[in-house]
C-alpha cells in the first residue's frame, strides 16, 4: 500500500498517546509510514515517533506554533501532505484532531472519516469502522478519493514498539497570514495529574446515584488505586447538578471515551451517556435498579447500592495490593 502520513499532536510539550497509536496501526498496514509534527520545540520530540514505526518525520518548528491555531497548523500540514503525497492520512480524534482533520480534508478536496474505532486494509484502501446512531450501530466507510483522511478515537489501538527508520527532516513552510483570522494568546489547561478521559485506560464514573458532590471523593480514591492511567468521569446529570466540572462529563454532549475498563456507579444509562462510552473494552455497572438501561451494555453488573459496593471494592483492592 502507498504511504501513510500521520499528524502527531503535541500538548503540554509531549506527543499525545493517540498519535503513537495511529503510527503503530499504520506500521501494521505496511508501506512507508511518515509523520508530521508541528509545534514550538517539536524537533526535540520527533525521534519518539521512530520507536513506534515512523520511517520519516517531517518537523515544522517555530515560535508561531507554540499554541494550536487551526488555520496555521492546517496550512503547514497541507503543504507537507502535498509534498509527501500519501494515500492515507491518519490522526487521533482528540478535541484538536476533530477540529484539524475536516479542515485538512477540505483543503485537499477529499472526504474525511471521523471518530473511527477500527481500521482494516482492503487492497490500496482502508475501511474505517465508526459508530452511528449514538453507538447503536456501526458503519463501515471507505473513502473514494486519495488521500483518505481518517481520525481514530483514542484507545482504539494498542501502542506497539516497531522501530522505523526515523529520518528527521525539518520543513520550512510558507503561511498565508491573511487567512489566519485569530491569534491564540494562551491555553488554560486543568491543573490535574489525572490523564484526560479520552486517553485514560480506566475510568470510574458517577451519576445521579452519587447523591452529592462530596461522594465523588470515593470514586477518586478507587481510581487512584488503579494507578496513573486511571481517572474519574461523570454523567450529564451529575454535571448539570453542579457536582462535577464539565471536563469530567462522558456522553454525547461530553467526551467520547474508549477505556479498557469503565466502571459506571449510580448511572442509569441514558442513550446520551451510552453513546460516549459504549466502545469501552469492559463495562462494569453498579446500580441498585435492576432495570437500569446501563445493564444492557455492561459486561458485568452489580445490582446493589453503590455505597455498599464501592467501599467494599476499595477495601478488597487495598488487600490485593
Amino acid at each position: 500500500m502507498p504511504g501513510t502520513l500521520i499528524y502527531a499532536e503535541v500538548q503540554k510539550g509531549e506527543i499525545k498517546k493517540g498519535s503513537f497509536e495511529v503510527v503503530s496501526k499504520a506500521k501494521e498496514f505496511g508501506g512507508e509510514v511518515a509523520a508530521c509534527i508541528i509545534g514550538k520545540g517539536a524537533e526535540g520530540l520527533a525521534s519518539q515517533l521512530a520507536k513506534f514505526g515512523a520511517d520519516k518525520i517531517y518537523v515544522v518548528d517555530g515560535p508561531e506554533y507554540e499554541n494550536y491555531v487551526p488555520e496555521a497548523f492546517v496550512q503547514a500540514f497541507v503543504q507537507v501532505a502535498k509534498t509527501v503525497n500519501p494515500s492515507v492520512i491518519l490522526a487521533s480524534a482528540t478535541a484538536q484532531g476533530k477540529d484539524f482533520v475536516p479542515a485538512v480534508a477540505a483543503r485537499l478536496g477529499v472526504g474525511a472519516v471521523s471518530d473511527c474505532v477500527d481500521l482494516q486494509k482492503n487492497g490500496d484502501k482502508v475501511v474505517a469502522k465508526r459508530p452511528v446512531y449514538a453507538g447503536k450501530a456501526y458503519a463501515m466507510v471507505e473513502c473514494v478519493a486519495d488521500p483518505q483522511v481518517i481520525a481514530v478515537r483514542p484507545n482504539s489501538f494498542a501502542v506497539k514498539e516497531a522501530a522505523g527508520a526515523g529520518a528527521v527532516e525539518k520543513v520550512a513552510v510558507s503561511l498565508d497570514a491573511s487567512k489566519i483570522k485569530a491569534v491564540v494568546k494562551s491555553i488554560e489547561l486543568a491543573q490535574t495529574n489525572e490523564p484526560d478521559q479520552t486517553e485514560a485506560e480506566i475510568i470510574v464514573s458517577g451519576g445521579r446515584g452519587m447523591k452529592g458532590p462530596e461522594n465523588f471523593k470515593m470514586l477518586e480514591d478507587l481510581a487512584k488505586l488503579f494507578g496513573p492511567t486511571a481517572t474519574t468521569g461523570a454523567s450529564r446529570a451529575a454535571v448539570d447538578a453542579g457536582w462535577r466540572a464539565h471536563r469530567y462529563q462522558v456522553g454525547q454532549t461530553g467526551k467520547t471515551v474508549s477505556p479498557n475498563l469503565y466502571i459506571a456507579c449510580g448511572i442509569s444509562g441514558a442513550i446520551q451517556h451510552l453513546a460516549g462510552m459504549s466502545t469501552a473494552k469492559v463495562i462494569v455497572a453498579i446500580n441498585k435498579d435492576a432495570e437500569a438501561p446501563i445493564f444492557t451494555k455492561a459486561d458485568y453488573g452489580v445490582v446493589d447500592d453503590l455505597f455498599n459496593v464501592v467501599p467494599a471494592l476499595i477495601d478488597e483492592i487495598k488487600k490485593f495490593k
